[in-house]
């Protein structure tokens, strides 16, 4: 048995109620209430697993996951701080998704500032890369390849915002700036690595 392993269950009555008051009952994972394909959103409405919201919202863990292969490439460490505040990023992100008001909710939002840290790491990286002359192929090593695809699930999540945008005019643009820009920094950052 590894560290990894649970313990095996306890037989007879008397070790059971000798380690009764030990262990705290623990919440399941699942609960079966999305078996008909809804699940509930921040604010509570549930909606079809199909819904444009969800939809973003699955692009947006998507993407977050690929960050994750990404940094598994080592990365230099500069860049892989850069992608983990990423993450972290993205985490608020799907928060304000998830969250049909996030005003009420106190849910922290996208704003211009936001983009503006962006738009000033694709300039350094940037600038120390020579100017392209012709069309891309990505995949020059595992770490710029990993980056490229993170690259491609952040635009299909860019998509994702935008049809988001068109049925329902209550979520912020600078969602599909922010995702528009970070498309760009990985597209750089594969560049340079």
């Amino acid at each position: 048995m590894t560290s990894h392993s649970p313990a095996p269950p306890e037989n007879g009555p008397r070790k059971k109620a000798k380690n009764a008051g030990l262990r705290a009952k623990r919440k399941r994972l699942y609960t079966r209430r999305g078996d008909l394909g809804e699940t509930s959103l921040f604010s509570g409405p549930r909606v079809g697993k199909d819904h444009p919201r969800i939809e973003t919202l699955g692009a947006v863990d998507e993407l977050s996951a690929f960050l994750s292969l990404a940094r598994a490439q080592k990365l230099p460490e500069k860049i892989d701080i850069l992608l983990e505040s990423i993450q972290v990023k993205l985490i608020s992100v799907g928060t304000e998704i998830a969250a049909m008001t996030p005003s009420k909710h106190d849910v922290p939002v996208l704003r211009p500032a936001d983009i503006r840290s962006l738009e000033d790491e694709i300039d350094v990286y940037d600038a120390l890369l020579p100017s392209l002359t012709s069309i891309l192929i990505p995949g020059t090593s595992p770490q710029a390849a990993a980056l490229h695809a993170a690259r491609a699930v952040c635009r299909r999540a860019e998509r994702r915002a935008v049809a988001l945008l068109r049925s329902d005019a209550s979520v912020s643009r600078y969602l599909i700036s922010w995702l528009n820009r970070l498309g760009d920094l990985l597209f750089v950052l594969a560049r340079s690595v």
